[in-house]
Parts: C-alpha cells; sequence; structure tokens
C-alpha cells in the first residue's frame, strides 16, 4: 500500500506586529529567522554538514558536547554508519529555537532546537529528502554544541530517524535501484534489489508519463524502525502493512525523494507473487507522484497502483480479490466507490482489504472497457482538477453555482448565500471523468458495481 506523506509549503506570510506605546508600527514586517538570530548556531550546523560531505569524523564530533558522553558516543556510531552511503548536498537549517520544553538541569544557555536536514542520495535523488530533527544545544565559553536530541520526546518532539540512527547500514546497488537496509538480512536486501530492478520497467511499459526511473528502498530491520523511519514512535499502525512510500504528492518538481521503506515482518509473510506487486505497486507510486495531488480519490491512486502489479498476471478477478469475493457471494454488494476512511491503518484488515480489491476492479474495468491510455489520462485528469485556480474561488477552491445562471450571462462573484459552493473533490473527479471517459461518477459507480458482480460471483 502507498502512502504519500505530504509537506507543507512556505508561503512567506507577513505578520503584523502589534504596535508598541512608544513606537507604533505600520504595515508588514518580516519575522526574522531563527538562523538570522542566531547566526552562530546556523554556523555550527553548517560545518557540521560540511564535515559529513567531507568525511571528516573530528570535524563533525567538533559541534557535540564533550559533557554529553552517551550522546557524543552515538554521534561517533551514526557518522561510522553513513561510510558507504552516497549522501550529496547534506545541509541543516535552524527552524525554531523553541521547538519543546526543556527541563532539568543544565549549564549555560540553552536552546530547543527543531533543525532541518536536507541530503541527497548521489545518483538518484533529484531532490532533496526532508527530515525534522529536535536538537538541545547548550552554550560553552561562547560556543553553541548539541547535547542531545532526545530531550523533545516527552513532548512528541522525536524528529524523524534515518536508518543510519538506527545502526549499521547495508548498501546493495541494482540496476534501478539502491536498497538501504539493517545489517541483520543481507539476503533479504539483495531479493529487494532484484524484485525493484524488476518494477522499475514493468513500471515504465504501464505508466507513459516521466520519471526518474529509479527506486530507493529502504528495509530496516523491524516494524518498530519502521516506524521511526516514518516519524513515527507508535509501530502498531504499521504492523500489517508490507511497505509504505513516503514523498510530497503534487506537480512540484522540488518536492522531496520518495522512498519505499519495508515493514520486514509482513514484507517475509508475502509469497513470491505477493512481493512482486508489493514492490511493483509501490514503485508505481513513485512514478506517478508528480501527477498524483490532494484531489486525486485514493481508490484512484491505490487502484491504479494495484492494476499496473497485476498487469499481464491474468489472474482471475476473483483469485485477486478474495475479500471482497466472500462480501459478493454473502450479498454485500458494496454500495459505492472505497472511501478514503477505507484506506485508514485502522480501518480493519478486512476494510482494507475490500478497498483495495475494489479500488483495483474499478481501474481493471476502465482499462478494459475505455482501454490504458484512458485510464492514464482520467488518473491525470484528476489530479489536475484541484490545481486549477478560479477567479472567485482561489486556489485549490474553484466554485460552481447550484443554479446554472441564464445562456451568456457570466455569474458573478460569490457572496454569502449567492447559491455558490466551493467544488468537492467528488466534484472534480465526477468532471474528470466525464470529460475522459464520458460518463459521471454515480453512472460509473453503478457500472463498477455491476462489473464487480459479474467478475466476483
Amino acid at each position: 500500500m502507498g502512502e504519500t506523506a505530504v509537506t507543507g509549503r512556505g508561503g512567506g506570510l507577513c505578520r503584523r506586529d502589534r504596535p508598541r506605546a512608544a513606537r507604533p508600527l505600520a504595515g508588514c514586517a518580516p519575522r526574522t529567522s531563527s538562523s538570522a538570530r542566531f547566526p552562530d548556531v546556523q554556523r555550527m550546523l553548517d560545518d557540521r554538514a560540511r564535515a559529513i560531505q567531507q568525511r571528516d569524523e573530528a570535524g563533525f564530533l567538533a559541534a557535540v558536547d564533550p559533557r554529553a558522553a552517551g550522546y557524543r558516543a552515538r554521534q561517533r556510531a551514526v557518522f561510522a554508519h553513513l561510510s558507504g552511503i552516497p549522501v550529496t548536498d547534506w545541509r541543516y537549517d535552524l527552524d525554531s529555537t523553541d521547538a519543546f520544553p526543556l527541563t532539568g538541569p543544565g549549564g549555560g544557555e540553552r536552546l530547543a532546537a527543531k533543525v532541518r536536514l536536507r541530503y541527497r542520495l548521489k545518483g538518484y535523488d533529484t531532490a532533496p529528502v526532508n527530515a525534522v530533527q529536535y536538537l538541545t544545544l547548550t552554550e560553552h565559553d561562547g560556543r553553541w554544541l548539541i547535547s542531545s536530541d532526545t530531550d523533545g520526546a516527552a513532548a512528541g518532539r522525536s524528529g524523524t530517524r534515518q536508518l543510519w540512527d538506527q545502526g549499521p547500514v547495508r548498501v546493495v546497488h541494482g540496476r534501478h535501484s539502491l536498497v538501504l537496509g539493517g545489517a541483520a538480512h543481507p539476503d533479504r536486501l539483495k531479493d529487494l534489489a532484484r524484485r525493484a530492478d524488476q518494477a522499475v520497467p514493468a513500471v515504465s511499459a504501464a505508466w507513459k508519463g516521466k520519471w526518474a526511473g529509479k527506486v530507493v528502498v529502504e528495509a530496516p530491520d523491524s516494524v518498530e524502525q519502521m516506524a521511526q523511519l516514518m516519524g513515527s514512535d507508535d509501530p502498531s499502525g504499521y504492523r500489517g502493512i508490507a511497505a509504505v512510500t513516503t514523498g510530497e504528492a503534487g506537480v512540484s518538481t522540488a518536492a522531496p525523494a520518495d522512498r519505499v521503506i519495508i515493514n520486514p515482518n509482513a514484507y517475509e509473510e508475502l509469497n513470491d507473487l505477493g512481493r512482486k506487486v508489493v514492490l511493483t505497486h509501490e514503485t508505481t507510486h513513485v512514478a506517478t507522484r508528480t501527477v498524483t495531488t490532494a484531489a486525486t480519490p485514493l481508490w484512484l491512486s491505490e487502484g491504479f497502483a494495484d492494476w499496473v502489479a497485476y498487469r499481464g498476471t491474468h489472474r482471475k478477478a476473483a483469485t485477486t480479490a478474495p475479500e471482497l469475493t466472500r462480501a459478493v457471494h454473502s450479498g454485500k454488494l458494496p454500495a459505492k466507490l472505497p472511501t478514503d476512511a477505507d484506506f485508514g491503518f485502522s480501518a480493519g484488515a478486512d476494510r482494507l482489504a475490500r478497498a483495495y480489491e475494489g479500488s483495483w476492479l474499478a481501474c481493471r474495468m476502465i482499462a478494459e472497457r475505455w482501454g490504458e491510455a484512458k485510464l492514464i489520462a482520467f488518473y491525470r485528469a484528476a489530479g489536475r482538477s484541484g490545481l486549477r485556480t478560479a477567479a472567485t474561488g482561489g486556489a485549490g477552491a474553484p466554485m460552481e453555482a447550484a443554479t446554472a445562471a441564464p445562456s451568456g450571462v457570466r455569474p458573478a462573484s460569490p457572496a454569502a448565500g449567492s447559491g455558490y459552493r466551493p467544488l468537492t473533490r467528488a466534484d472534480r473527479t465526477d468532471r474528470a471523468m466525464r470529460a475522459q471517459l464520458g460518463v459521471g461518477l454515480a453512472e460509473f459507480t453503478a457500472q463498477w458495481r455491476a462489473y464487480v458482480r459479474k467478475e466476483l460471483r
């Protein structure tokens, strides 16, 4: 299953300060950034980043408080774990200095810093990975040093761990893939590289859009470590999930790099076909990420990824969709296409399986009745529908009249009670579907229900 982690975009917002009695302020003034207010901290972080790229262990550890013996030892290990990993463009940006409450004794002034790490894997990432770290900074003899990366955990500020934070990292280079994983299971990493190398051309054969044609797979040694890579301290939501895909959905070429992250426990339970399907499914998410937006319904993005993964297997629908088949046989034909809630990690295994199976059948039906080219065109159109800017609605919020205006009369700008409303995602999907397939969402749903009944009877 694919998961797209969406990051916010900065908008250069202007903040109006409250006027002071002695000096009223007019207009907007930009808020001074943390790096500008603490230039010595940013310089320390810049030196630390430079040490990583130059493979300078002494320079890397120079930023660590020597009084924090445990943290210093862990950082020495992290530096060693980075050996052999093709990182480049490594940098840190100081986002804030009051990111979590600081408790307990501390000599000298301390800052609770939120730091954004950016890096690329050379030859694979066209844009940087973004990861947040929460660091305690302590001033000693006029220098800012890092003394901890765990003080924010009690306040839910744990940050996102990387594989090298968890232990030694093995690197396997494939023809179209790079696999990074823990040291415990080298054969698993080789198997993942082989399957990823098969998945990339399979995806390219189905998806005619432009993409990098490469995939980065991360394979931690436990589901707990998988959760940490996802920025979570709770592994329970990932226990039945074989893999997820990270990255920012949308058309921006500056979106963070994608990663396919494997849950070793669930992946090991899959048979040969299951592993093939999982890697191809997740690689499809990587390939389609730039045209997948918040307007793309999950049934379409997940169904399309499964359609690519099963394309050419010539399996019977009832074999591929066992949970939905059981539901149909018991008289529980779904009344509507799967909703986003059906794909939630807490939705339950049976409901989740039926959502994926029903979505796959929807995309399979489109490919059979309208053709593969139309399926791809509809996928693109559904994503684009959320990017239109209406003169009355603003970016991402097109408006429509509840009652049609007379012919030749352009509707006026909406006002309270005017009968205009924002388009929902279902509205936008309906429009994209009518444009590409010639049917509306309601008619399509009826055809899909009949198709499900026929295929799974």
